[in-house]
């Protein structure tokens, strides 16, 4: 039986590194965003982040965990060249939070814990990560706040695992502790076993990436055992680029990496007041915005197109206070999701505003527009915003009937087959007359009149 575990590791998205002033941001010049608390200088001290502290605890609530009355760091030592320190400060004995869960909406997920570390350097591999020449250290990332969220074994399936995901990155996001546009700010080890062996896939990025090493590895393991042969418990990593998992290491124990109490953190007494009020300041999430929409009698499919980017549902918020909501919805989880995902944008990364929706759902449902102009427009709109009522020339809705039979009658001298057919009692022989009008009028026509001129005409 197949049984995986995630490990998930979370950029936190704070101005400053989880243990000194540091700015944490990317920067192009390796080994310049660092100071001597992060690089591990002889007799430097860490302080915590109040602000990484006060994210963390907002995931734990998010995720339902139990929270200690009393929590401490620890040092994980061991010995790597992303470690300038030779030991890494986290979080073993006590977590932040314990024994919560998360409902996918495909199966209810046991949070094992949540707890915060500071991530390692970055290396740069000279080649594949197997067969590198030589490595590159950059310790720009040393010290970047990180939030560790693992999961009970409950996965049967790398399906599972990957809706995981995306429903964890939802939640994530909406509690704004973390951008995922952000390269490499999560990072998932998947556990997995088809026997009793369980072996680790480290640092996979990407949640399509996380499924397809589980399809693989379940492949792979099955085959070994097919052939009589033994699992071994083992570190390895994620090849993309082959689509394959590849041998890293032998797997550590626990007890391997000598766990000893932080000296020069102190321990932190977790306040149940200061709980309940991180607590009473969380945001409403999707699933929440989900049933609310659906009670205002939005479809739920649109209701999730709507809500799976907070930005997008902010917009859609203002966007309701003067439009009508039925209608925002079908444009926003329809042409306007539609076409940010053709061109790889998020709605924060237009510049639209919601001034520019407000008008442009207007004249829709005035019937200034007609529906393919609206679409254009939209389109449009995600390239260069602007006020759409710059945008509205050659773009009106055609009403004038002498305008529209001079067309219908250019379509029909150019259709005789399909007005013999028509003739004959074939009705979709007039539905082709219509969208040859149309067409004609690219888009602009309206519908009613449209069918009105070439009845007449037949």
């Amino acid at each position: 039986m197949v049984k995986i575990g995630l490990e998930v590791h979370v950029q936190l998205n704070t101005n400053t590194k989880l243990f000194c002033g540091c700015p944490n941001k990317f920067t192009n010049e390796p080994n310049t965003n660092v100071c001597e608390i992060c690089m591990g200088f002889p007799g430097s001290k860490p302080r915590l982040n109040k602000k990484a502290f006060e994210y963390a605890i907002r995931i734990g609530l998010a995720l339902n965990c139990k929270f200690p009355e009393e929590m401490f760091f620890s040092r994980k030592s061991y010995f790597y060249p992303d470690m300038p320190k030779n030991f890494q400060i986290t979080q073993y004995e006590v977590p932040l939070g314990k024994n919560g869960y998360l409902d996918s909406g495909e199966k209810k997920i046991g949070i094992t814990r949540v707890h915060m570390e500071e991530d390692p350097s970055r290396i740069v591999h000279i080649g594949s990560i197997t067969k590198a020449k030589y490595i590159l250290v950059d310790d720009n990332r040393s010290g970047t706040p990180l939030c560790e969220i693992v999961t009970d074994p409950d996965f049967t399936s790398p399906k599972e695992a990957r809706i995981f995901l995306q429903k964890l990155s939802s939640i994530l996001e909406y509690l704004g502790v973390y951008d995922s546009s952000i390269e490499g700010s999560m990072r998932v080890d998947s556990n997995i076993s088809v026997a009793e062996t369980r072996v680790e896939i480290k640092n996979i990025s990407g949640f399509k990436d996380v499924e397809k090493a589980l399809n693989y590895e379940i492949i792979r393991q099955n085959n070994v055992l097919r052939r009589n042969g033994k699992i071994e418990r083992e570190t390895r990593g994620w090849d993309a680029g082959s689509g394959v998992t590849r041998s890293l290491r032998s797997k550590e124990q626990e007890e391997e990496y000598g766990y000893i109490f932080e000296p020069d953190l102190t321990r932190i007494t977790l306040d149940r007041k200061m709980i309940g009020k991180i607590k009473s300041g969380l945001p409403e999430l999707a699933d929440e915005k989900v049933r609310r929409y659906e009670k205002m009698g939005i479809q739920k499919d649109l209701a999730l197109a709507i809500t799976s980017e907070p930005d997008l549902a902010e917009m859609f918020e203002e966007v309701i206070k003067k439009a009508d909501a039925k209608l925002t919805a079908i444009w926003f989880g329809g042409e306007l999701k539609k076409t940010l995902n053709f061109s790889n944008l998020r709605i924060k990364d237009t510049g639209i505003k919601p001034e520019h929706l407000i008008k442009l759902l207007k004249m829709i449902d005035e019937e200034n527009i007609t529906v393919k102009s609206a679409e254009i427009m939209m389109r449009e709109m995600v390239k260069n915003p602007r006020d759409p009522e710059t945008m509205t020339t050659n773009m009106e809705r055609i009403h004038d009937e002498e305008v529209l039979s001079a067309m219908a009658k250019e379509v029909m001298s150019e259709n005789v087959r399909a007005i013999l057919d028509y003739k004959a009692g074939k009705e979709e022989a007039f539905h082709f007359l219509v969208g040859q009008i149309m067409r004609k009028t690219k888009g602009r026509g309206d519908p009613e009149t449209v069918r009105k001129v070439l009845r007449k005409l037949l």
